[in-house]
């Protein structure tokens, strides 16, 4: 893929990002109080939103001494203030409800033995904890529209509520305006234009100011699926100025920097401020306020070959320019990865390395010149 200069740049960036979340420390749940609602709205407290005037906490199930559902600490109509949300847990205990939000330690502990959360939830809450891809940022996921569409990108990263980091979201426009999820997961109603899916490998993906949206509570969605129409709906705060889908990228219960990592075979890049930027496909860079196609989700043994100029790139007989041209493959092309070898050294846009691909038709291609989201094999060693 991308050699070594690549990954610790937006490593770094993602540690910053998870350092910006307050992350708690105790093993347990983090508030008991006489009812649910009290327990998680101290629990919410605790998070230390930035707007909770008048907090709003869905359950959405109850089983016994069992209960779970939404928090949502609304932001500021009109504002960058944007709404805050969570999931929660609940048990009824002899010293009351205790609660636990989704990214606190006590919310998987929990979850796995839950009689309110299901059997698909359980494996997804559970990657949620820890850092499940650290190193690695495919996503598998595709733009959050018809794959074969093109879209407008009015708005490059920025963060959820604006200009703070992590610039974790993309501001998306255009085609038929109905929006889908990215990737297959559960999906859950936040609020009125807000729904969250959560992913498998820790992801989950926000999607804000839509019309006419899915009521769903832990819904099972394929990627691809339904979700709304891009609206400018603010009714739990912040502010859309023309219709849109306020898209933002999630890994282990926190927003994180979308930059560097690939969602419908582009991979966003930051700007000098928020809301600039641009998204790279192969060597096609694509400013904010253009026009970006959906190619779809790139496979986890799948790049996309990026030759730093465009133009097309040499296929070899073996891995290093010391064997035979076999054929060429074009700047964007999507790719397949059976296995890697180290051979000659080459510099692409990330840096020198060593390593070479061996395609699914045999021939080889410097890593260099593909963009996998992984520093080093995808598919393990020939």
């Amino acid at each position: 893929m991308s050699p070594a200069l690549r990954i610790p740049v937006l490593a770094a960036s993602v540690l910053a990002a998870g350092a910006l979340i307050a992350q708690p420390t105790a093993a347990q749940p983090t508030a008991v109080a006489a009812d649910p609602t009290a327990a998680v709205t101290a629990a919410m407290t605790a998070r230390k939103p930035a707007v909770m005037a008048a907090p709003k906490i869905d359950i959405t199930r109850r089983d016994g001494d069992w209960a779970f559902g939404t928090a949502v600490a609304l932001g500021v109509p009109g504002t960058d203030r944007m709404p805050e949300g969570w999931l929660f847990l609940a048990e009824r205990t002899p010293d009351g409800w205790r609660v636990a939000l989704d990214g606190e330690p006590g919310f998987a502990g929990l979850a796995a033995e839950a009689p309110v959360v299901t059997e698909a939830e359980k494996p997804l809450f559970a990657q949620q904890n820890g850092l499940q891809a650290a190193g690695d940022f495919r996503t598998g996921m595709a733009m959050p529209w018809t794959t074969g569409q093109t879209w407008g990108m009015p708005g490059g990263p920025h963060g959820w509520s604006g200009t703070p980091t992590p610039w974790s979201s993309l501001d998306l426009a255009g085609g038929d305006q109905r929006v889908r999820a990215a990737r297959g997961g559960t999906a859950y109603t936040m609020c009125k234009g807000w729904i969250r899916v959560v992913h498998d490998r820790g992801y989950a993906t926000d999607y804000y100011h839509l019309w006419n949206n899915i009521n769903v509570n832990g819904a099972a969605v394929a990627q691809g699926a339904y979700l709304g129409d891009t609206g400018t709906d603010v009714t739990c705060g912040g502010s859309a100025f023309g219709r849109h889908v306020h898209f933002a990228l999630r890994q282990n219960s926190a927003y994180v920097g979308i930059a560097g990592h690939n969602v419908g075979k582009w991979v966003p890049q930051n700007g000098g401020a928020a809301y600039q930027g641009s998204a790279l496909h192969g060597s096609t860079r694509v400013a904010a306020g253009g026009s970006v196609y959906n190619y779809g989700p790139l496979g986890f043994n799948q790049g996309v070959v990026d030759t730093n100029g465009g133009g097309t790139l040499n296929k070899r007989s073996g891995p290093g320019t010391g064997y035979g041209v076999v054929g060429s493959v074009a700047d964007g092309a999507t790719v397949t990865v059976s296995c890697s070898a180290n051979g000659t050294s080459h510099t692409g846009r990330y840096g020198a390395t060593t390593l070479w691909d061996r395609l699914s038709d045999g021939t080889w291609i410097s890593d260099a010149y593909l963009w996998t989201g992984v520093n080093g094999p995808i598919s393990g060693y020939c």
